[in-house]
């Protein structure tokens, strides 16, 4: 789950990194009081999930109250990438000398988190290791001791920082981990952090991304999430703990457990066919948790056909078929549905499905030929 500059910052500055004292406005009249009470000088930052703000014009500067209202009006009227910009932060300009870039994300190869650095601020941090990859200074962070001082200076060093700010630095960096560390997050940026013409580093800019399995530890970062990010069936998923990812075929696919779906889709492609989403019920899943995933697939327009693989460990079979018969009550079904049911009460499962006149197979290999075929029919 990505939060929004506002949001990132207020979770950085809980933590002791210095950020501009900002506000959020959601119309150009707040954003005219704020920036009065600013003193009228003012950037005003269109706040939307993606980047590429100030290219698509969504960061101004102004240089009164009635400039910031006029701009925010702008800024406010626009769709980033689709997106559109619902709120505008409004930050102290801040007088800049020069810009850093500081995060710290998951390393997946390592298996540690590590901190990031490189004197090429204020700039996509993808582009200066596409180009200049030795411009960003890499340590990696054990998850037990925490990011300890001396590495932080030794980043510090290593992107030529003059030495007066290594201290206040180490510090910022280590306030960094702390936010990334009790947020479960899987990215933390300051991009730029900057060198002020007061001598003080500061946070002009922020972002986080959250670890979406671990949101029902963070209520509070939950209710950050911005629905216009995502699709309508995949906040539906969210609903009822479904792991939903829509993709661009024509299959459907309803399993339960992740590393069963991938097998699913796999052998979807080998027979000729395309799968349309993964969605993994989970080891535990009842009727109703499955109905509700039989709905998000039937509402899907590109969907031609539907094949369902539970293998009936912890989730009984003849719950899942009782969910698909509840769903088919709820939803009008108009594309075949093939059921492939093994294991826990897999006998009572197919029984129920064949009553009901579904295609039903116990083999995967069968299932699989069985949904192209319906696939290609439609």
């Amino acid at each position: 789950m990505d939060l929004h500059e506002y949001q990132s910052k207020k979770i950085f500055s809980k933590y002791g990194v210095p950020i501009p004292h900002g506000k959020v406005a959601a119309t150009p009249s707040e954003a005219r009081v704020i920036a009065d009470e600013m003193g009228g000088r003012v950037v005003v930052k269109a706040q939307v999930l993606t980047g590429g703000r100030g290219k698509a014009g969504g960061i101004k500067i102004a240089d009164s109250a009635e400039e910031a209202e006029k701009l925010a009006a702008e800024i406010l009227a626009m769709t980033i990438k689709g997106l559109p910009v619902r709120k505008v932060l409004l930050d102290p300009v801040a007088n800049i000398t020069s810009e850093i870039y500081l995060g710290i994300t998951n390393d997946r190869a390592a298996r540690k988190p590590v901190l990031m650095a490189s004197s090429e601020g204020g700039v996509d941090i993808e582009e200066v290791a596409r180009q200049t990859p030795e411009k960003i200074i890499r340590t990696h962070i054990d998850p037990w001791m925490g990011l300890r001082v001396y590495q932080a200076r030794d980043v510090a060093i290593g992107i030529d920082l003059p030495r007066a700010y290594w201290s206040e630095f180490a510090r910022i960096a280590i306030a960094l981990w702390n936010a990334y560390r009790h947020s479960d997050a899987t990215l933390a940026e300051i991009n730029p952090l900057v060198i002020t013409g007061e001598e003080q580093l500061l946070g002009v800019d922020g972002k986080m991304s959250i670890d979406d399995n671990a949101l029902s530890r963070h209520p509070d970062l939950a209710e950050m999430r911005d629905l216009d990010v995502e699709k309508p069936s995949e906040i539906e998923a969210q609903k009822y703990g479904l792991s939903f990812i829509e993709l661009e075929g024509n299959i459907g696919c309803m399993v339960n457990g992740a590393g069963l779906a991938m097998t699913t889709m796999d052998i979807i492609k080998l027979h000729g066919g395309e799968p349309a989403n993964f969605l993994d019920i989970g080891g535990g899943a009842g009727a109703e948790k499955v109905a509700a995933a039989l709905r998000i697939i039937l509402g899907e327009k590109n969907v031609d056909a539907i094949l369902i693989n539970i293998f009936g460990g912890i989730t009984r079979c003849d719950d899942v078929a009782r969910g698909i018969l509840a769903a088919m009550e709820q939803v009008e079904v108009k594309v075949p549905m093939i059921a492939r049911l093994v294991g826990t009460n897999a006998e009572q499962g197919r029984q129920l499905l064949a009553e009901a006149n579904m295609i039903t197979a116990e083999t995967l290999t069968e299932a699989a030929q069985k949904a192209v075929a319906a696939a290609k029919g439609a």
